[in-house]
This record gives structure tokens, sequence and C-alpha cells, in this order.
């Protein structure tokens, strides 16, 4: 299936394993195409998903990533460096952490294309590098994040099955028909018609500060990830001892924290603009294209952009490919918009400031819709 094919860089390898799961063949009357699914749009998407391969957009250049690594590394000797040699009062202190931040973020798109196996041809090479990149210099498990983002890709923005919008209902209320559905439930966990303006204090600056801090170590713990917890081990030690042995205690605790919040601030508006706004529903078997397709849109390229982002201004590209290393992503995003003119998809790119407002918008709408439901008597 498509899906198998999207997420599986070495075919050869994972074939080891298929033939001890095979439970039996369909038979010659049973259609190979489900009902739900596009039959034209899948044998399209199919080929063109052969075009890319012989094209060679499956295949990673390597100085890229190198160049992404060593830049990555640099700043992060640089965030020490400055405090080191220019003390630790306010305007390095400030600079400092800004440094480290971008560092940080630019680290999590580094493991985002290591843990979609898509910067080596070994996956081997990909899963060690993966374990440095996460474990060591961003302090999270590496099995955690391909545990819960493969769920997301396999099923992106499907209630109850994509691990991102688990958020509904607790602290927000996402998609329309989500959103009058709680609402004629009478169900109330939070304000949510002023969702959009605690949006701004509760997602982008806490996910990773508090969320993220216990759900990696509780899953890591509780599934026995044991080398990923070493590995995390050494972040918290190189970090609390470079960092501690320039900075007294309080100093130390408050730089963590508000690094902590600026890298969870840039990483929640790229990864959600596009995402939220797009349509969030209970799972439709859809097939693989229309499935990513309704849960993904594009923000414009530009040298800025694709650096801000990682490259996930190309969402809709990595979502049909998620094994393609970024750097090919505009070299199949023609082909793949023609496939959608097509097929009468829409292929939706808009400017990133756009694609933030978008994120505030499609809050508020949501919040309106539940209010509207939630009041009707």
């Amino acid at each position: 299936q498509d899906a198998f094919v999207a997420f599986h860089a070495d075919k050869v390898l994972v074939s080891k394993y298929l033939k001890p799961l095979q439970i039996g063949e369909l038979a010659p009357d049973q259609p190979s195409i489900e009902p739900t699914k596009n039959e034209m749009l899948v044998k399209d998407f199919r080929e063109l998903r052969a075009s890319v391969e012989r094209m060679g957009l499956l295949e990673p250049n390597q100085l890229f990533f190198f160049l992404l690594l060593a830049h990555i590394l640099l700043l992060d000797t640089a965030a020490w460096l400055i405090l080191f040699y220019f003390g630790t009062s306010l305007m390095p202190f400030i600079f400092s952490l800004l440094v480290l931040t971008i560092s940080q973020v630019q680290a999590s798109w580094l493991q985002h294309d290591l843990g979609h196996l898509s910067v080596f041809r070994k996956t081997k090479w990909n899963h060690l590098l993966h374990k440095f990149v996460m474990c060591h210099l961003i302090g999270a498990s590496a099995k955690w994040w391909t545990l819960l983002h493969s769920q997301h890709h396999a099923k992106p923005n499907c209630f109850h099955k994509d691990p991102d919008i688990d958020m509904h209902p607790f602290l927000f209320t996402l998609g329309k028909k989500l959103s009058v559905e709680l609402g004629i439930k009478k169900k109330k966990y939070m304000p949510y018609n002023h969702q959009h303006k605690y949006f701004f204090i509760t997602l982008p600056p806490l996910l990773f500060p508090t969320y993220f801090h216990y759900h990696t170590f509780y899953i890591a713990y509780t599934k026995k990830y044991w080398m990923d917890l070493a590995w995390m081990l050494t972040f918290y030690i190189r970090f609390f001892y470079t960092y501690g042995s320039l900075l007294e205690i309080k100093s130390l605790l408050a730089y963590y924290f508000i690094f902590r919040m600026l890298e969870s601030s840039w990483f929640v508006w790229v990864s959600q603009m596009n995402h939220i706004p797009m349509d969030i529903d209970y799972d439709k078997n859809l097939d693989w294209m229309s499935t990513q397709l309704q849960a993904t849109c594009n923000v414009k390229q530009s040298l800025f952009n694709d650096w801000f982002t990682g490259h996930l201004n190309f969402q809709i590209e990595h979502h049909l490919f998620p094994t393609m290393p970024r750097h090919n992503y505009w070299k199949v995003a023609p082909l793949v918009k023609s496939l959608c003119a097509k097929h009468g998809i829409e292929y939706q790119c808009k400017p990133l400031l756009t694609a933030f407002t978008d994120i505030v918008h499609s809050l508020k709408d949501s919040g309106e819709l539940w209010l509207d439901a939630y009041l009707h008597k």
C-alpha cells in the first residue's frame, strides 16, 4: 500500500519481515481498491512516485546535511563562548539565549530529517545520528519522537489517530465538525470562544518546557528505551556542567527555561501553520494522497522560509514523500501541483505570515462554532 511504500526507505530490508506477517491473498473477485478511495488518483500518484524514484529525488545530498549539522554545532558552541568571553551580564545573556535557541530549533529540523531516514542511504546510520542529534543535542528521546510522528504522518488531522491533535478537546477545540459536535454535547473543558487569545500564552511558549519534558521521559521509561535515556542524560550533564560553570543556579535555571520557551514558540508556530487551519475530522479512510492533501498546506518558498521552517514550508511534498531529502522538495512540487490540478484537489500555498495568522483565525472560527452549538437549545 502507498503508506507502507512512503514510510520505508529500504524495501529490501523490510521485506525480510513481511513473510511471517502474511495472512493470505485477496480472492480473485475482490476489488483491490476500496470504494472510499479514488482509483484513478491512486494510479496517477503511484506513477508519480515511480517518476520520483527514477529522477533520483529520494537520494540525499550528504554535503547539504553535513553543512546543516556543522552550523548547528557551531551555534551551540558559540552560545557558551558568548557567556565565557563577554560575561553573564544582561546583553551577553540575551544574545547567548538567542544563539542557543537557533541551534536547538535547527537541530529539531535536522532530527526530523534523520527520523524520516532521509539523510543517509543506510537506515542504521540515520538511526545512529538521530540519537546523537535528538537525544544528545536536544535532550529528548528519538524513539519517542518516531512513535508519535509516524502516527501523525499515517493519519494527519484524524481525531483519535493523530497524536498532534490530542489537545482537542482538553485545551482547544479543533475543526468545524468536531467543534460543533463538542458544543452539541454541552462539553466545556476550556472557554473555547477565547481560545484564539489564550493560544498565545499556552501552546507556543509552554509545549516544550512542560508537556514535552514530561512526556518524552515518561514514554522512554515506560517503553524501556534505555539507550535513549542514557543518551538524553548526556545532554543534561553537558548542559548543566558547561553552563553551570558560568551561571549561578537561579540564572542557570532561568536560562534553561527561557531558551526552552523560545524554542517551543518557534517550533509550534511553524509546525502548526500547515495543519491547524486545515480540515480536522474523524478518519474518512481516503486514499493516501487525499488523506495528506486535506490535512496539509504549503508556505511560499524563499531562502529564509526554507531555513526558518526546516523546509516544512513544503509540507505537502513532505507528507506525500516522507523519506524524500528536504533539499529536493522544490523539484517535485510542480509535479504534485500538476497532479492536484488534474484531479481537482486544492493545493494551498500561502505567505509565511498569512500561515501564522490562519492558525489564530481557525482557532477563533472553531471557538465560535462551539459556542453557537453550545448555546443552541
